[in-house]
């Protein structure tokens, strides 16, 4: 009776955890306790694969080959997807970026008004470039914080920032599966064969996507507004230990002859110039959708624009380099994705199939024409807690769940985006995607995974109920090869 008193009467200034946030808290520290780096996850696929293969029949010398052959196999797309992460962290971090953060900082005018137009930005963003949402989001989280007059909950404010790659980042421009169907370059042969090319036009700009896009987007506001703590039970920055003070790097003048081109714009300049010329013929000569479909067009443009915003040499290498970093996971893991797409598709059993094809015909035999994208929408996001790679991961399952898809007739675009809605879940509670932005923070996956967590018990049976609803308003078509 006592202890029921003092949890009703407890002091209002003092965030009280509720159940969701305390369970969502658990199992994060689990999973930060025993989950292994996601490189071991990646190594753990290809012995399972492989093993999987030789239960089929293929003989271990046959899947040997196979890893080998792949291993190399996604190399284009690894640099392209590395350049993704190196461009956007560039842009974000540019002059000019951190002036319109401040701008934006000063806009809101509630605390909770503060969480959902983080939360805004971050969804919007990331429409455009995931690594751009996380950095610039995260930026404002901090200028946000170091206002006068708010109390906003720090830890509630970090998680909306979050929420573009949690929710629709894969629906949007930086989408690793729909970039690599439309680029045929980037595609494995044995990928190819199953898929053809699916532009822009067949995944992320079906209107159906679009629809789907603006309802998360809404649905993500209204979680992040009401369940962010009021002033009176708000943690702050200050509350948590962070150190808000961005120390300004300037731009120092040059120390001897050597260094003048450094710190000079002219070859800046020259390279935009050049740069500029060829966007303005490359898009004059194609359709824009059909142009920034190409994901070396798309880096391009993020390449000159931060060269341009970062304005001095010597600002942009020193941006790159802080980029660098946060690319490790994508270039030691794609190659091991680019040699298990190949054992599930090269080396083949007894009876002249491929794991792939088994693979295929359990789906079949579990999904029919009408549930295919829900049944593929819990499988994918349950394999995304544990492979967390959007690219790598679509490597491996594409080659079995497009064959069903063809199989059921299936409009294989939709398939893709069935794909990149479901592979989004996992991110809102894995700390792996998590990682760059709370370096900008400050903080550790647990303090923001408490709101998080309930953004995704919402999004999971509304995304699941969409990914249906609006599959049965697409007809099939065959692959279209290049």
């Amino acid at each position: 009776m006592k202890e029921t008193t003092r949890m009703a009467f407890a002091d209002p200034g003092k965030p009280q955890q509720g159940g969701l946030e305390s369970l969502a808290i658990r199992v994060t520290n689990w999973s930060e306790r025993w989950f292994p780096d996601s490189y071991i996850f990646a190594a753990i696929a290809v012995v399972v694969v492989a093993l999987g293969a030789m239960l089929v029949g293929a003989p271990a010398p046959a899947v040997a080959k196979a890893f080998g052959d792949g291993f190399w196999s996604l190399i284009p797309f690894t640099m392209q997807m590395a350049v993704v992460a190196i461009a956007g962290y560039v842009v974000a971090v540019s002059p000019p970026a951190s002036m319109l953060i401040a701008r934006l900082a000063s806009l809101p005018r509630t605390a909770r008004g503060a969480v959902a137009f983080v939360a805004l930005v971050s969804l919007l963003t990331s429409l455009l470039n995931w690594a751009i949402s996380l950095i610039f989001s995260g930026l404002l989280v901090r200028a946000i914080a170091r206002r006068g007059g708010l109390r906003v909950d720090y830890r509630a404010a970090s998680a909306a920032a979050y929420l573009g790659m949690g929710a629709t980042w894969a629906l949007g421009l930086s989408s690793s599966a729909a970039q690599l169907q439309a680029n045929p370059a980037s595609l494995p042969k044995s990928l190819l064969d199953i898929t053809g090319v699916i532009p822009f036009a067949e995944t992320i700009f079906l209107w159906q996507s679009m629809a789907m896009t603006a309802v998360l987007i809404v649905a993500s506001l209204l979680i992040a507004y009401f369940s962010a703590p009021t002033e009176e039970r708000a943690r702050t920055a200050a509350d948590m230990g962070v150190d808000l003070n961005d120390a300004d790097e300037g731009v120092a003048r040059p120390s001897r002859p050597g260094e003048w081109l450094e710190y000079s714009p002219l070859l800046t300049l020259a390279l935009v110039a050049m740069g500029a010329s060829w966007l303005y013929q490359e898009f004059s000569a194609k359709d824009p959708i059909l142009a920034i479909s190409n994901l070396n067009t798309y880096n391009f443009l993020f390449l000159l624009l931060g060269m341009l915003l970062n304005w001095r040499p010597k600002r942009f290498l020193r941006a790159v380099a802080r980029s660098v970093p946060s690319t490790s996971g994508v270039l030691i893991q794609f190659p091991l994705y680019g040699g298990i797409a190949f054992i599930l598709t090269k080396a083949t059993g007894v009876d002249g199939a491929t794991l792939s094809h088994h693979l295929a015909s359990a789906f079949v035999s579990m999904a029919t024409t009408e549930s295919f994208s829900a049944v593929m929408g819990v499988y994918s996001a349950v394999l995304g807690f544990f492979v967390p790679s959007g690219g790598g991961k679509w490597i491996i399952e594409a080659p079995y769940v497009m064959h069903a898809a063809n199989e059921l007739q299936v409009h294989l675009g939709w398939a893709v985006q069935v794909y990149n809605a479901a592979e989004a879940l996992p991110n809102l509670i894995n700390p792996f995607w998590m990682l760059p932005l709370l370096g900008v923070l400050g903080i550790r996956a647990k303090d923001v995974v408490g709101f998080t967590f309930t953004q995704l018990l919402v999004h999971t049976p509304l995304v699941l109920l969409m990914l249906w609803a609006f599959a049965t308003t697409l007809p099939y078509h065959p692959p279209v090869m290049p």
